[in-house]
C-alpha cells in the first residue's frame, strides 16, 4: 500500500496497531521459517515469544535508537493510545510499548516503506 500522509494521519493509532499486529506477526513467522525451525510446535513457541506483549516491548527497546524522528512520533502516539484492557501476561507498560510497536509497523506498511520494515525486523530478529 501507499497511503498519503493525510490518509495515514486520519487513522487512529489503534487502527495502525490493528494492521501492524498482523504485519509484525507475518514478518516474525516468515523469518522463523526461513531460519530453519523445523517443527510446528517450535515455530509456534518462538513466534509467541516475539509477538507477545513482553516480546514486542523488548523489540521496541531494541529498535528505539534506530528510529527516525517521524517513526519515533508514530511509536509514541501508539504507545500513548488509550487501550481498554491489558492481557494477563503483560504489564501495562509492556502492553503500551507493544501497541506503539504495532502502530509503527502498521504505519510503515500502509505508507509503503517495506524496505524499512525489513530493516527493523532484521534488527529485532537478528539471526533468526
Amino acid at each position: 500500500m501507499n497511503m498519503t500522509r493525510e490518509q495515514l494521519g486520519a487513522l487512529s493509532s489503534l487502527a495502525l496497531a490493528h494492521v501492524g499486529d498482523a504485519v509484525y506477526e507475518l514478518l516474525v513467522r516468515a523469518s522463523l521459517c526461513a531460519s530453519g525451525v523445523p517443527r510446528a510446535d517450535a515455530l509456534h513457541q518462538k513466534t509467541v515469544s516475539y509477538v507477545s506483549a513482553p516480546g514486542q516491548a523488548s523489540a521496541a527497546e531494541r529498535i528505539a535508537p534506530l528510529l527516525t524522528d517521524e517513526e519515533t512520533e508514530v511509536f509514541r502516539r501508539g504507545r500513548n493510545a488509550h487501550v481498554r484492557s491489558v492481557p494477563k501476561g503483560a504489564s501495562v507498560g509492556e502492553y503500551h510499548a507493544a501497541t506503539g510497536l504495532e502502530a509503527l509497523f502498521g504505519w510503515l506498511y500502509l505508507a509503503g516503506h517495506h524496505d524499512r520494515l525489513t530493516a527493523l525486523s532484521k534488527a529485532i530478529l537478528g539471526g533468526e
